[in-house]
């Protein structure tokens, strides 16, 4: 089951403006970006977090779970998306912690 835009939309809005997020169609499911960042995945209306330590302490219980079949375990939010503060410093904690993006190589022209 594809995901709803209408979620990832409510998932975005969310996350406070500090934090940059951006959202992509991706295979029929939906990355998610902030400050150029890859941090995670919405699939099948569910938000999935990328695993860092930051993420894991903060979030203390954690429930992990692969956003798609075959794809490694990724922090799984539940309910907590509606509480918009703590979403937002989950998705800080986990940019703070993420390499910055390697630079794209441009293709040559012939």
């Amino acid at each position: 089951m594809a995901s709803e835009l209408s979620f990832v939309e409510y998932v975005a809005d969310q996350v406070e403006a500090d934090c940059e997020v951006t959202f992509k169609k991706m295979f029929g499911e939906y990355g998610l970006w902030g400050g150029g960042k890859f941090f995670g995945l919405i699939c099948d209306d569910q938000l999935f977090i990328k695993p860092t330590e930051a993420g894991r302490a903060y979030i203390g219980k954690v429930v992990e779970a692969p956003p798609y079949p075959g794809a490694k375990p990724s922090l799984l939010i539940g309910d907590r998306i509606e509480d918009s503060k703590w979403l937002s410093e989950l998705v800080r904690v986990t940019l703070a912690e993420l390499p910055e993006p390697k630079p794209r190589k441009r293709k040559k022209k012939s």
